[in-house]
């Protein structure tokens, strides 16, 4: 079972990824990143939809690994997150959803910056 799930999961990865790939060939950009924005919205509709499938469908589960957890994990984690999100709206964790945003944008992108002027500097 748990070998089946590391492969569901594998090979959608492996797709997401490659997806991933071949639209930042196709869709260009010059001073905007229009090839990430677009993977990001795409795959947080992608999961949302997964999702609200799974959630009418118990035996929907191989699936969800597949595309959630693989192809959109493959893709964007944006679109995890995403979820994540909306997940803890549905709870009513709106305190849980405002600081989860807030610590992902600004650590991610303080983490981001001091990798890169860290090993800029060595």
């Amino acid at each position: 079972m748990i070998a089946k799930n590391i492969l569901l999961v594998a090979l959608g990865g492996m797709l997401g990824s490659v997806g991933r790939y071949v639209c930042s060939l196709l869709i260009k950009h010059q001073s905007f990143p229009f090839a990430t924005l677009t993977v990001n919205i795409v795959g947080c509709f992608i999961i949302g939809s997964v999702m609200a499938i799974a959630s009418k469908y118990n035996s929907f589960g191989d699936w969800r690994l597949f595309l959630a957890t693989g192809i959109c994990g493959g893709f964007t984690t944006f679109s995890a997150f995403s979820w994540e999100c909306i997940s803890m709206l549905q709870q009513e964790k709106y305190l849980h959803a405002i600081v989860y945003v807030l610590v992902s944008l600004l650590a991610g992108f303080t983490a981001t910056l001091s990798g890169y002027w860290l090993i800029k500097q060595a």
